[in-house]
């Protein structure tokens, strides 16, 4: 139902699940796992999987903190979007990858909740993207001593207005691993 003409397909956009990202994550082990979990039923039912990766002056280039968690890899030929921003599609080839593969739907994954997941799905919802966030599958570290909610907190609120976005000829929620891929 997307609003981007001929873009029947959907794609998997896994964002920022780097060492330095989600080191003090809340959940951190569950949320990888059920990325991993996303990824393989992906890759099964041949929906692409698209890795975003941040870079920053925490997260320097071709560190150890910037690389993808070691529980997650990326096969050959699946593509890699560098970031410098917390919309995924701001000054990326996001949105060339996406049209080159006719995609119109995300389901988004990653981390963080309150940054770069929140950024990137209104970034889509602009953009004419149908967005669904997977809802037990982001994470955030504690930022309450900066005046945020803990971090649960941050993802069930993540989670229930995402759940009712909503746009003229978009269709935007949540969904969780399990039903992820189902038809």
């Amino acid at each position: 139902m997307t609003t981007l003409p001929d873009r029947p397909n959907t794609a998997l956009v896994v964002i920022d699940v780097q060492n330095g990202v989600v080191a003090g994550a809340h959940n951190r082990d569950d949320v990888v796992a059920n990325i991993r979990t996303l990824v393989d039923q992906a890759r099964a039912e041949d929906v692409p999987v698209v890795w975003v990766q941040h870079s920053d002056d925490d997260l320097p280039k071709g560190s150890e903190r910037w690389e993808y968690v070691p529980e997650l890899v990326r096969n050959e030929g699946e593509p890699v979007v560098h970031k410098l921003y917390g919309d995924s599609f701001e000054d990326t080839d996001l949105e060339s990858v996406l049209a080159e593969r006719a995609v119109g739907k995300l389901v988004v994954a990653g981390a963080q909740t309150d940054a770069c997941i929140r950024s990137t799905l209104h970034g889509a919802l602009v953009r004419g993207y149908d967005a669904t966030l997977v809802s037990d599958a982001h994470t955030t570290e504690d930022l309450s001593t900066y005046g945020a909610p803990p971090p649960a907190q941050v993802i069930a609120h993540t989670n229930l207005y995402w759940k009712y976005q909503t746009a003229p000829g978009r269709r935007d929620g949540t969904t969780t691993t399990e039903e992820a891929f189902t038809s």
